[in-house]
C-alpha cells in the first residue's frame, strides 16, 4: 500500500539542519521529492546527496527567505524539476531572544523579517501555484513559545503568533482544495539557540534544551502525519512538546 506522501513534491525552508533536515529525510524516505531551501549551500547540497544516495529525489536551492526573489526561485525550481509543488513547509526561523529592556531592535527586525515575512513570501509564491493546480498544502512551523508567553521571548512569540493568525486566515480563505497546518514544537534539539545574541539568555536556553529537548524527528513525524492525510482531511494545529516540558 502506498503512503499519502509518495510522489508528492515538497519544498522545505530551513532545511539545512534541525527540524527541516529531519523532515526532508523522513519525507524523502517515504517517497516524496524534496526541494531543500536554506542559506548554507554546503549543508543542503550534502543533504541532497545523502537523500539521492539512499534512492530518493532531492534538489538543493540556496534560499534566503528574507528575499522574495529567492522564494520565487525555490517554487520555480521545484516545479521545473518535478512538474508541480504539493506542499510548502515554511520552517525557517530565528530566535535572537532577549529582554525588551535590552532594546535589541536589530534582533527584533531580524525576527520579523525571517519569521513573518519569510512565511508571507512563501505564501505569495506558492498560493497562485496551488490555485492553478487546484490543490496544495502549507505547513508552518510555530512554537510553544507563542502559547505560553515568558520573559525574553516577547518578540519571538509575537512573530510566531503573527504566523498563527496569518495561517488561520489563510485556512479560512483557502476553500475546499487547499490545506493549512501549523506545528508548534516545544524544546527540540536544534541549532535555534545559536541565533540568540544575549549570552546569558542563550546559556539558559541551551541548558534547558540539553536537559529536556527531544529529537527533531518528533516534529518531522508530525508534519508527515498532516501531509499523508487524504485530500479531504485538513490537520490544522499540532503541538509537540517533550513530556518533561511544563
Amino acid at each position: 500500500m502506498t503512503s499519502g506522501i509518495e510522489g508528492k513534491v515538497v519544498a522545505i525552508t530551513g532545511a539545512s539542519s534541525g527540524i527541516g533536515e529531519a523532515t526532508a529525510l523522513l519525507l524523502a524516505e517515504r517517497g516524496a521529492k524534496v526541494a531543500l531551501a536554506a542559506r548554507r549551500s554546503d549543508r543542503i547540497e550534502a543533504l541532497a546527496a545523502r537523500i539521492a544516495g539512499a534512492g530518493g529525489e532531492a534538489v538543493a536551492v540556496v534560499t534566503d527567505v528574507k528575499r522574495r526573489a529567492d522564494m520565487a526561485r525555490l517554487v520555480a525550481t521545484a516545479r521545473e524539476r518535478y512538474g508541480k509543488l504539493d506542499v510548502l513547509v515554511g520552517n525557517a526561523g530565528i530566535s535572537p531572544i532577549s529582554a525588551l529592556d535590552d532594546l535589541r531592535v536589530e534582533d527584533w527586525e531580524a525576527m520579523v523579517d525571517v519569521n513573518i515575512k519569510g512565511v508571507l513570501y512563501g505564501i505569495a509564491e506558492a498560493l497562485p501555484v496551488f490555485r492553478e493546480q487546484g490543490s496544495g498544502h502549507f505547513v508552518h512551523t510555530l512554537s510553544t513559545a507563542g502559547l505560553t508567553i515568558v520573559p525574553t521571548m516577547s518578540v519571538y512569540a509575537g512573530t510566531k503568533n503573527a504566523v498563527r493568525a496569518i495561517s488561520e486566515g489563510l485556512r479560512k480563505e483557502a476553500g475546499e482544495s487547499l490545506r493549512v497546518t501549523t506545528v508548534s514544537p516545544g524544546f527540540i534539539r536544534t541549532e535555534l539557540a545559536d541565533s540568540i545574541t544575549d549570552p546569558d539568555t542563550r546559556g539558559g536556553i541551551q541548558t534547558r534544551m540539553d536537559k529536556i529537548a527531544i529529537s527533531p524527528g518528533a516534529i518531522a513525524r508530525a508534519i508527515a502525519f498532516a501531509i499523508e492525510q487524504p485530500a479531504d482531511v485538513d490537520v490544522n494545529e499540532i503541538v509537540v512538546r517533550p513530556t518533561a516540558q511544563g
